[in-house]
């Protein structure tokens, strides 16, 4: 099993630069746009796989590989918090608290939003 989770993780983070990438090059912004994506999207989707899972006698295993390995190397809330205080070190204060309280209300309402859609 930590033989596929890490597998499933070492996915995800190749798929979190992917989308990063591709973000931030289409953004042309000074704002880490692409983070913010990474994050809500992997918040929506691990909402929807915990509704899905939910009741689900014999998940365990899909919601660890999915959840643990592929979205948690997917989402990356240390580079989010980093790139706050970069804003913030810079003087771009209103910059930084814009994107870290943006992040966690979109994240908390695409996760809410994920389990309220797959939940029984």
């Amino acid at each position: 099993m930590i033989v596929v989770l890490a597998l499933a993780g070492g996915l995800g983070a190749a798929a979190r630069f992917v989308v990063d990438t591709a973000v931030a090059r289409r953004a042309r912004t000074s704002v880490p746009v692409g983070t913010a994506v990474v994050n809500v999207t992997a918040c929506l989707l691990l909402g929807l796989l915990t509704g899905w899972a939910l009741g689900r006698p014999g998940s365990d295993g899909v919601l660890a590989v999915l959840g643990t390995g592929l979205l948690g190397g997917y989402s990356t809330f240390s580079t989010a918090s980093v790139e706050a205080a970069r804003l913030l070190l810079a003087g771009r204060r209103s910059a930084a608290v814009l994107h870290a309280l943006g992040m966690l209300l979109a994240c908390v309402g695409a996760a809410a939003a994920g389990i309220a859609l797959t939940a029984p």
